[in-house]
C-alpha cells in the first residue's frame, strides 16, 4: 500500500477505535499520530520526528496566553466577581418575563465575557441563582436548561481560548478573531432569552423579580463595572496596539487578583488551589495541541484535506451545499467530541475546502466555534450540559427535554451566523483588522 495512504488509514483508524473504547481523545491522537509517523518515516526515527514536531507545536509565544487566561478565569471564578455580575444581570433584565433565568442567561453572558470559560459560567452563576430560582417557585430542569444553554456563549464573547487556538491552526489574527465572535455572541444570549421569554409566557406563576430602588440598582451596576473593565482593557488595549494577547492575558491575571484582593473574597490560602486548577486545565490543552501537531504533520503526507475537498466537491459544488454538510459533520462531532480537540483535527480538513469557494477564515473560525458550542450542551459528552445538572441537582434526561427548544433557537442563529458574513467580519473590518471586501 502506498505510504501516504497507509500513514492516513493508522491515523483515522486509530483515532476511531480509540474513541470507541472510550479513551481520552488526546491519547487517541497521540498514539494514532505517532504510529502513523512511524509508516511515514521507519520505525528508526519515527518517535524523534514525533517529539520534534510536539516541540515545535507548543513553542509558540502566542500559546501563553491560554495558560494566563486560564488563570484569570479560576481567579474570578472564584474571587467573588460571579456575584456582582449576577446583581448586574439582575438590574438589566429584571423586569422581563421569567426574570430569574432571565438574569442567569444575561450573567452567564457578562461571565463569559471576562472569564471566557463556559463551564466557570455555568458553575458559578448556577449555583448562585439556583436556590434562588427555586425558592421563586422555578422548575428546576427548566431553570437548569436556561443556564446550560446559555453558559457557551463565553465561547464565542472574547477573549476565547478556543478562538486562540484556532488561530493557531488556522494562521489568522487572534485580535480579529476576538472581535468577531461579538455580534454572534450576543446572538447565542438573545436566542437563549427568547425561548426563556416563549416559556415563561406560557407559566404566569413565574413572576417578575421586584425590583429595588433606583438609589441601590445604580450601585449595583457601579459595583460591577470594575469587573466589566476587564474586557475593556484586555480587548481595547490589543486593538490599541498597547500589547499581543499573550502580554493581554497577563494583564487580565493580575487585574482579576487585584480585584479579588479589593472585593475581600480570596485568601491567601486559596493561590496553591488555584493554580492547580489552571496547571490541570493548561497541561489538558497543550497536551492536546501539541499531539495535535504530529497529527497535522500526517494529515499533510496523507493528504487527507484533499480527499476531504474532492469528496465534497464531488456531493455538490454548490457552497451552500458544501456549507450545510461541514455543519451538519460539525454538530455530530460537538456531539462526541470536546471543542479544542475537534478544532484541532478538523481546521486543517476544512478550512483548505471553504477558503476554496471564498469564504473567510475568520468568518470560518465563528461558524466552527459556535458548531462546537453547542455540542458542548449536547449528550453524551456535553460537559457543560454535566456540570449545569449536576450543580442544579437534576436527572439528565428531563433537563435534555427542557433543552430541545434551546436547540432549535440556537440551531436556527447558527444558520443566520453561517449564511451572513457580516456577523463576524463587519466589526474586524470596521476596526481595520482585516481588509474590507
Amino acid at each position: 500500500m502506498d505510504p501516504a495512504a497507509l500513514a492516513g488509514l493508522v491515523l483515522i483508524g486509530g483515532i476511531a477505535l480509540f474513541l470507541a473504547i472510550g479513551a481520552p481523545i488526546s491519547i487517541g491522537v497521540g498514539v494514532s499520530s505517532v504510529a502513523a509517523m512511524f509508516v511515514i518515516v521507519g520505525t528508526g526515527t519515527g518517535a524523534l520526528t514525533a517529539a520534534q514536531q510536539m516541540f515545535r507545536g507548543i513553542n509558540s509565544f502566542p500559546l501563553l496566553a491560554i495558560p494566563f487566561f486560564v488563570l484569570a478565569g479560576v481567579i474570578m471564578n472564584n474571587g467573588g466577581i460571579a456575584l456582582r455580575l449576577i446583581d448586574a444581570g439582575k438590574v438589566m433584565v429584571g423586569r422581563m418575563p421569567g426574570s430569574l433565568a432571565q438574569t442567569n442567561i444575561a450573567a452567564n453572558a457578562l461571565f463569559g465575557a471576562v472569564s471566557g470559560s463556559s463551564i466557570a459560567a455555568a458553575a458559578a452563576v448556577g449555583s448562585t441563582l439556583a436556590p434562588m430560582q427555586a425558592k421563586e417557585g422555578y422548575d428546576k430542569n427548566f431553570a437548569a436548561a436556561a443556564n446550560i444553554a446559555s453558559s457557551p456563549g463565553g465561547m464565542l464573547i472574547p477573549p476565547s481560548n478556543l478562538m486562540i487556538v484556532y488561530s493557531l491552526v488556522s494562521s489568522t489574527s487572534v485580535a480579529a478573531l476576538f472581535v468577531a465572535g461579538y455580534l454572534p455572541g450576543i446572538l447565542w444570549t438573545v436566542a437563549t432569552m427568547v425561548v426563556v421569554w416563549w416559556y415563561a409566557r406560557k407559566h404566569p406563576e413565574l413572576k417578575v423579580t421586584a425590583q429595588p430602588p433606583l438609589a441601590q440598582r445604580v450601585k449595583v451596576v457601579l459595583d460591577s463595572v470594575p469587573a466589566l473593565l476587564l474586557v475593556v482593557v484586555v480587548i481595547g488595549g490589543i486593538l490599541a496596539g498597547w500589547f499581543t494577547s499573550t502580554e493581554a492575558a497577563v494583564i487580565a491575571v493580575v487585574y482579576s487578583a487585584v480585584l479579588a484582593v479589593v472585593y475581600r473574597s480570596l485568601a491567601l490560602r486559596d493561590l496553591p488551589r488555584i493554580l492547580l486548577d489552571s496547571t490541570r486545565t493548561t497541561a489538558v490543552v497543550m497536551f492536546l495541541i501539541a499531539v495535535s501537531t504530529v497529527m497535522g504533520f500526517v494529515l499533510s503526507f496523507a493528504q487527507i484535506p484533499e480527499l476531504a475537498s474532492s469528496l465534497m466537491f464531488g456531493i455538490s459544488e454548490n457552497p451552500v451545499v458544501i456549507l450545510l454538510l461541514i455543519t451538519v459533520v460539525l454538530l455530530v462531532v460537538g456531539c462526541f467530541m470536546d471543542a479544542t480537540p475537534a478544532v484541532l483535527i478538523f481546521t486543517p480538513i476544512f478550512l483548505p475546502v471553504v477558503t476554496s469557494f471564498g469564504v473567510d477564515p475568520i468568518h470560518f473560525g465563528i461558524i466552527m466555534i459556535y458548531n462546537l458550542s453547542i455540542g458542548t450542551i449536547t449528550p453524551p459528552v456535553g460537559t457543560v450540559l454535566f456540570v449545569g445538572a449536576k450543580i442544579a441537582g437534576c436527572r439528565l434526561e428531563p433537563v435534555i427535554r427542557q433543552l430541545l427548544p434551546h436547540f432549535g433557537a440556537l440551531v436556527i442563529t447558527l444558520v443566520v451566523v453561517t449564511f451572513t458574513p457580516g456577523l463576524s467580519l463587519w466589526l474586524p473590518q470596521a476596526l481595520g483588522l482585516i481588509a474590507a471586501p
